[in-house]
């Protein structure tokens, strides 16, 4: 495959050392000071985009690609208030896009795990929920992603529960998510019930950008040939 990197950070260097370990090319590599090569790219060059950017410039760089006829799988978080838009954009364009909160294989599952335990212990009442996040210190926005997919998971299985809040005590509808920014952490979650009598946990720890980077390469081999708004369920058939 002939694949476009928007945004060349650290995740973007991870994710093109797998490409090419894959066999595929990457035909270039754009970040803010060559935007321009983005603009003369045409869809005879290019398969895929993988994008990997800043939360204030994923928007436009997502709305950009599918108006240019580009399949795009989007990992950048933090602009969640314009997705709906691009989803619109990509079905009125009969283009592709992809996005999820974290490309690894283990968080989806892990997602998947969040909504069971929290259907089965939604009838305990008993029991206070809180998750936890827990990121390096170059990560631009609080909460993660990941961690707002798994709060949102917790709302739709718990019964009277309908927002969440990050860093405050929450109220009895509300579930909490508690942020931190430490070292050089890939990425924690965890999960918490804690009664009186007991505590039940669940947590998935990264220990590296290795696998997100390997499920995006995959999203963009599959989404290849295909029109619609996909994620992570949609590859994985969770």
């Amino acid at each position: 495959m002939n694949i476009v990197l928007l945004g060349y950070g650290k995740m973007g260097k991870v994710i093109e050392k797998i490409a090419l370990d894959r066999g595929h090319t990457i035909v270039a590599r754009i970040d803010v000071n060559n935007r321009q090569d983005f603009e003369a790219l045409t869809t005879a060059q290019v398969d895929a985009v993988i994008e990997f950017s800043h939360p204030s410039s994923a928007f436009e760089n997502v709305k950009a690609c599918i108006n240019k006829g580009f399949p795009v799988v989007c990992g950048t978080t933090g602009w969640l208030e314009n997705k709906p838009t691009v989803e619109a954009l990509a079905l009125e364009k009969d283009g592709a896009f992809f996005w999820s909160s974290n490309y690894s294989i283990g968080v989806n599952i892990f997602f998947q795990l969040n909504k069971m335990l929290a259907k089965l212990i939604s009838p305990q009442k008993q029991y206070t929920v809180s998750t936890t996040e827990i990121h390096h210190t170059e990560k631009k926005d609080s909460p993660s992603g990941t961690a707002i997919t798994i709060a949102e998971g917790l709302i739709e299985n718990l019964e009277g529960k309908s927002k969440w809040i990050n860093n405050e005590i929450p109220a009895q509808d509300e579930v909490a998510i508690w942020s931190a920014r430490e070292g050089k952490v890939p990425g924690t979650h965890i999960v918490k019930y804690i009664s009186d009598i007991d505590q039940i946990e669940i947590s998935h720890v990264a220990h590296g950008r290795e696998g997100f980077a390997l499920g995006a390469v995959v999203a963009a081999e599959w989404i290849v040939g295909k029109k619609g708004v996909f994620g992570m369920n949609d590859l994985l058939a969770l």
